[in-house]
Formats: C-alpha cells, sequence, structure tokens
C-alpha cells in the first residue's frame, strides 16, 4: 500500500480529532484532543499509518520498531505487518509502562536483542515525554535507538526535546495540517 497524506488527514478529522476543553498527559490544558487509538485500531488507519511510516524509514531500516505500551502497539502491528508483506525483514517491540513482578520481568518484551537498532513509534508527540520514557528503557534494554516515528506533532516543544538528546523526529502529519 501507499502511503496518501490526504486521507491520512481524513480519517485522523473525521475519528481522532476532537474539540473542547481536555488536561492532555504532558499537564498542559488544550482546546483539542487527538483520539489517534481511533485511527490506529481502524483498517484503513493502520494501512495508511505502516505505509507512511515505512516511506519515512527510506531503505535505511532499523532491525525494530516499537514503543510505549498501549498507544504504539498497533502502530507497532501496522509497520511490521507492512514490512513483512514486502519481504523485508523488520522485528517488533513493546515498552512496558511498569515490568511485571512475574516471568522475566523485562521492560521490553519481543523478539528484540541487545545491540539491534531501533526506532520508537509514537502516535502524538506533545513534549517528547513519553517518547523518551520508551527510549530510557528501550536503550537500558540494550537497543541502539536512532529516533522517533509519530503520527502527529503537536508542536508543543517535543521535537525540540528529542532533538536535543540526539534522536531526530519524523512525523507524517503535523497539527497545522489541521489549521490548528
Amino acid at each position: 500500500m501507499k502511503y496518501d497524506k490526504n486521507a491520512l488527514m481524513e480519517l485522523v478529522g473525521k475519528l481522532a480529532l476532537a474539540r473542547g476543553e481536555f488536561k492532555l498527559a504532558s499537564g498542559k490544558m488544550s482546546h483539542y484532543y487527538l483520539d489517534c487509538r481511533k485511527v490506529t485500531l481502524d483498517s484503513a488507519g493502520a494501512n495508511l499509518i505502516g505505509a507512511g511510516m515505512l516511506e519515512l524509514l527510506g531503505s535505511d531500516w532499523p532491525d525494530a520498531v516499537g514503543g510505549m505500551a498501549i498507544g504504539a502497539d498497533p502502530i507497532t502491528g501496522a509497520v511490521i505487518t507492512l514490512a513483512g508483506q514486502t519481504g523485508r525483514p523488520l522485528k517488533g517491540f513493546i515498552v512496558r509502562k511498569e515490568a511485571k513482578a512475574h516471568g522475566t520481568g523485562r521492560d521490553v518484551e519481543g523478539p528484540v536483542l541487545a545491540g539491534e537498532s531501533a526506532v520508537i513509534v509514537e502516535d502524538v508527540v506533545t513534549t517528547g515525554g513519553s517518547s523518551l520514557a520508551a527510549i530510557e528503557k528501550a536503550e537500558a534494554f540494550g537497543l541502539k535507538v536512532r529516533g522517533v516515528l509519530a503520527i502527529i506533532d503537536r508542536l508543543e516543544g517535543g521535537a525540540e526535546t528529542l532533538a536535543a538528546r540526539g534522536y531526530p523526529l519524523q512525523t507524517l502529519l503535523s497539527i497545522r495540517d489541521f489549521g490548528l
């Protein structure tokens, strides 16, 4: 499938963008909210997002993509599924918010190994805090994080925060695409 920015914008506008007063994960108040799970868990949305993120990766793919559970899980699934359909290997991983007290007790789950390269995937980037938390756990596991891919940048400092730490942010859309 080929990435279609206009189709993704239409789907996000229809399913995920709400206007009103909302408290964000960062603690800030906003006059709009993006619930991208309504897009990432939609078959058309998953295909568009997976195709778009593979396009952003270009020809220099990492060994794996993944991010913080729960928001990154369907994005990871879409990206690795479309990669598999092209015959190119790409692993996925999940970063737990809290390690389980039983089993392996790992913060990072999936078929990844220490030393492999990785890109963090996100739905929405605001301040970059969630991305940095995922990066910290992925690197503590031993992954070499190259950067972050997100569906939407709210343009509230996240890209700058990530860049200051050496992690480039690439996004499929920004909030400007919606006139906000």
